[in-house]
């Protein structure tokens, strides 16, 4: 049996473990609140449309993925972000205003924001490693059902929103922005 590549050391300013996986649950957790605001405000406008059950399947799964990271604010005594009122706003408004677009453009807003959570939850499932199985399994089971929400957008029409290209762009660089401040206010 091979012995673990050694772990990189820390230099100053880089936080402690403790803070480390603080930092995890306390971006994860907002995401999660973020993107049931996003289906959320989709619904608003998209709720009698035939992709409502659709993307209500999304929002229950994403609900889901909220209530954990409930339990471990608790659980793990994590101060969660201070941004959750501006992420309440921002998600519902960044929801229903992609759908208001059109539904391919809902998907587009899906398929962007998945698609990052994706590399995000997968940079955490590498940095965990075998040091915190229970985050982890958390981390890889939400990541799957995560891309199975991005492909779920592309099979809806995703990339047949109008400005497609800039509308996904942008999405995802305001979801790193997103993260990133999470992570620390």
């Amino acid at each position: 049996m091979s012995a673990a590549p050694p772990r990189p050391r820390r230099l100053p300013g880089d936080p402690d473990p403790r803070e480390r996986i603080a930092r995890m649950i306390r971006v994860d957790h907002a995401g999660e609140y973020g993107a049931v605001r996003i289906y959320e405000g989709q619904l608003a406008v998209l709720g009698d449309s035939e992709e409502a059950p659709i993307i209500e399947h999304m929002a229950e799964q994403e609900r889901g993925h909220k209530a954990t990271f409930d339990e471990l604010i608790v659980k793990r005594r994590v101060r969660p972000t201070v941004l959750l009122p501006i992420w309440h706003v921002a998600g519902f408004a960044l929801g229903a205003g992609t759908a208001m677009l059109g539904r391919e453009a809902a998907m587009a807003c899906t398929v962007a924001v998945e698609d990052v959570i994706d590399g995000h939850y997968a940079k955490q499932i590498e940095e965990l490693g075998e040091d915190e199985p229970e985050l982890k399994a958390v981390c890889e089971r939400f990541r799957e059902e995560e891309l199975e929400h991005r492909d779920t957008g592309l099979d809806h029409g995703a990339e047949r929103a109008p400005g497609y290209r800039v509308l996904s762009g942008t999405v995802r660089r305001a979801t790193r922005f997103a993260i990133w401040l999470s992570e620390r206010i």
